[in-house]
């Protein structure tokens, strides 16, 4: 579908930029749009800026959307890593798998018909390891070079993360307790079923990504909160640091240590020391949910840029450049992109409703007020993308949504490469089905 080019106000700087990034941004679709239906075999793995996405493992059993999905569509041969959400930390202060939550069935005892299969191959009935972690074993072993993090927290389950991390002896706890069970693969026996068992996922993830949401307050209300979290998160960084790098020497294998970081102005000092960053590979930044339902006027919920009129407005650029100040090597930073609009519903026809008054949130199939950029394709209503600062909407006379299309995730690849960054990270996958927003998140990185 095509958009319809917003003719901004003068933007300052950028404005002598944007008139040629219309230009670039279809040469990099042309580019992105004949690959979708290759593997991407070609790609040597690690090349160039990191290509990341994460996988929402509850959307197996909600959506349907699976590990194959994630080679048939193209997109695991276009990307370095995929970071599993998510791993539980539960009140003892331990990594867990949550029985209560059916994550057993789905992870690990599942049983897979070969039409399911990334090997084409059913399970069988006895075999320690089924479930979305055989098949994600199955894909990294015919993806040469994908490596696989699991991230611990999120926002429903970084509940006992500041209670976990508040002493030495519990941080150590910890960290060796999501090493036994993530890294070394040493899942429990439930309900009576043959999977699990010492070592049998061993090797099916190489890295352990931080998700705690938030250091310090401000994510979940159920989570708990202490003065000395900003300390302790860079504290317990260091310590996953010292026992990857452990385990590491014992098998001979390397392991990537990772964290994701919020994008809010006044969470970013209060949250996170620039120390923190010595101890990992990289660090993701939410560069979405910006604005939501919870605000009653219209607004862009991942824009590169805040419009010259609005400079205080939320933005990628902004976030990026906070994070920068504080400390954080631009070679580390990992600028996260939605695979997922916000919307609104009764909006007032100005500026083709950006910027409007609305009455509510739209409806939507991803949560309130949420819907995927598949999903978000299909929709009627006049397009609009914003070149100038990066964004893009649909308006349909009542309706307007916020979202990521290709030709945004390839202004925002192009920023990446400009400001050497360290690259990109969808989320997540089942958003994005086809494999589009992978395909020119590949193609800006590489070939812009």
């Amino acid at each position: 579908m095509s958009a319809l080019a917003w003719p901004p106000a003068a933007r300052g700087p950028r404005l002598a930029w944007a008139a040629g990034a219309v230009v670039a941004i279809a040469a990099l679709l042309v580019t992105a749009f004949a690959v979708i239906a290759d593997t991407g075999e070609d790609r040597p793995a690690g090349d160039g800026p990191l290509r990341i996405a994460y996988f929402a493992d509850w959307n197996v059993a909600n959506r349907g959307y699976t590990v194959k999905d994630i080679g048939d569509s193209g997109a695991a041969a276009r990307l370095d890593r995929i970071l599993w959400a998510f791993g539980n930390i539960g009140a003892d202060g331990r990594c867990r798998v949550s029985a209560a939550d059916g994550q057993p069935w789905e992870l690990y005892q599942r049983r897979y018909p070969a039409g399911e299969s990334v090997g084409g191959l059913g399970d069988d009935y006895e075999q320690p390891l089924a479930g979305s972690l055989h098949q994600l074993r199955l894909l990294r072993e015919r993806t040469p070079g994908l490596g696989a993090s699991i991230s611990l927290g999120g926002w429903n389950w970084s509940r006992y993360f500041s209670e976990a991390v508040r002493t030495e002896e519990s941080r150590a706890a910890l960290v060796s307790s999501c090493i036994d069970l993530w890294l070394r693969g040493d899942l429990p026996r439930l309900d009576g079923e043959p999977q699990g068992g010492p070592g049998v996922a061993a090797g099916v993830f190489d890295g352990i990504d931080l998700d705690w949401e938030w250091p310090g307050g401000g994510g979940n209300p159920h989570n708990t909160a202490h003065p000395d979290d900003r300390r302790n998160f860079t504290l317990v960084a260091a310590e996953f640091r010292r026992q990857l790098d452990a385990l590491a020497a014992e098998t001979g294998e390397r392991y990537t240590l990772s964290v994701s970081l919020a994008n809010a102005e006044g969470l970013i000092p209060s949250s996170y020391e620039p120390e923190l960053f010595d101890a990992v590979d990289f660090a993701t930044v939410q560069g979405y949910d910006f604005t939501g339902s919870w605000s009653d006027t219209t607004s862009p919920h991942s824009q590169l840029y805040a419009p010259d009129d609005a400079p205080d407005d939320a933005s990628v650029d902004r976030a990026v450049r906070q994070y920068l100040d504080l400390g954080l090597p631009p070679e580390k930073l990992v600028v996260g992109f939605p695979g997922f609009g916000r919307g609104w519903a009764g909006v007032a026809p100005e500026g083709f409703g950006r910027f409007a008054p609305a009455l509510s949130g739209a409806p939507g199939d991803y949560g309130e007020s949420t819907d995927s950029y598949a999903d978000l394709e299909q929709r009627p209503g006049r397009r609009f993308l914003d070149p100038v600062n990066g964004s893009y909407w649909i308006y349909d006379g009542d309706q307007w949504w916020s979202y990521d299309t290709p030709e945004v995730v390839a202004l925002k690849g192009a920023y990446v490469r400009d400001n050497g960054l360290a690259g990109m990270m969808l989320w997540n996958l089942d958003m994005d089905p086809r494999g589009e927003l992978v395909a020119a998140m590949d193609t800006a990185l590489r070939d812009g």
